[in-house]
């Protein structure tokens, strides 16, 4: 049975099917993305790019067999389908960093109809730190800032960005069995901690990320001078120790620390505000009413990280802004 022409979209098709359209006259442009999380994310990014001439139509890379991930909405790119009226959008991963050492890599930064993230993921972005105190508001309705985030993900940070220049460098000498991203988590977990007494979890932290490296320098007594250079590298493509957490893996630092951590941050500040109302009440009427009033106005802590959008201010943001503003350009 033959298939409809609309089943293997390229861009030149979108682009004659442009010119057909009636649709107040605008130019439809199509981005692929991985997967139903990112719809949202990057169509709050394109939207602030339409206007009267075109609207973008954000969508996984097919309907009928649901496929999903990084690797399919590239194929369009491999198979040289982008173009002015379809591009992909995609997480960068490893691949910024790794620059070109695969060929994952190098399609993504050679494709100039292919935008990544910069930062691992799009994850990375929903944990940016100067966000994380209005997500509790979000989710709590309370407005007391009882922890400091960004303090305390910059301090992060700090300590694991010695032991994630040596994941990359693994990455890049085609070793990374030796070193993988998964062994690289196990060791800056931070695990389940008091936010009250959290210098005492980064300490922790301090000595585990010392003992791993430690046995990377034994195992390697020869990179000294390599892993000097790919350090001043990755900070020269805007990767700096204070901001490290934007460029691990989003899902670890997503589900292993940022959620784990906004939980229990939530649970006092809705607990607090429960106090407050409680100790406000004339009766026990009023204060059943305000209570139901108030829990069914809060709302759920991985639903509202998942919906931030206050990221814009992000360091690597600024170069996503650019790879659209590029390729509108060239339309």
């Amino acid at each position: 049975m033959p298939k409809r022409l609309s089943d293997n979209l390229t861009s030149t098709y979108i682009e004659a099917a442009n010119k057909l359209t009636t649709k107040q006259g605008r130019q439809r442009i199509v981005a692929y993305v991985e997967s139903y999380d990112d719809v949202f994310f990057w169509r709050n990014i394109l939207s602030r790019y339409e206007n009267d001439k075109l609207y973008f139509e954000v969508m996984l890379p097919s309907k009928k067999k649901l496929s999903r991930g990084k690797k399919s909405a590239m194929m369009a790119a491999v198979g040289n389908r982008t173009g002015r009226n379809m591009i992909a959008c995609v997480d960068a991963d490893y691949d910024y960093l790794l620059q070109g050492a695969t060929e994952m890599s190098r399609d993504i930064l050679t494709n100039p109809y292919i935008i990544h993230t910069y930062a691992y993921a799009i994850e990375n972005y929903q944990c940016y730190a100067p966000s994380l105190h209005d997500v509790c508001v979000m989710v709590t309705l309370n407005d007391h800032a009882t922890f400091d985030f960004e303090k305390f993900m910059t301090d992060y940070s700090r300590i694991i960005f010695p032991l994630f220049v040596w994941n990359i460098w693994h990455y890049r000498k085609g070793g990374f069995n030796d070193f993988t991203i998964t062994d690289f988590n196990n060791v800056v977990t931070v695990g389940r901690f008091n936010p009250a007494d959290s210098e005492k979890a980064l300490d922790k932290l301090k000595h585990k990320v010392r003992m791993k490296i430690s046995q990377l320098i034994k195992k390697n007594p020869d990179a000294k001078e390599s892993y000097l250079s790919l350090k001043k590298e990755i900070q020269e493509l805007g990767i700096t120790p204070e901001t490290t957490y934007l460029y691990i893996q989003g899902h670890h630092l997503f589900d292993s620390l940022v959620t784990p951590l906004m939980i229990r941050i939530c649970d006092m500040l809705h607990r607090e505000r429960e106090n407050e109302i409680a100790n406000a009440s004339i009766h026990l009427t009023q204060k059943s009413n305000e209570l139901k009033a108030y829990n069914h106005s809060t709302a759920d802590v991985v639903m509202m990280l998942r919906r931030n959008t206050q990221f814009k201010d992000a360091p690597p943001f600024g170069m996503i802004e650019k790879d659209i503003e590029r390729i509108l350009n060239n339309t």
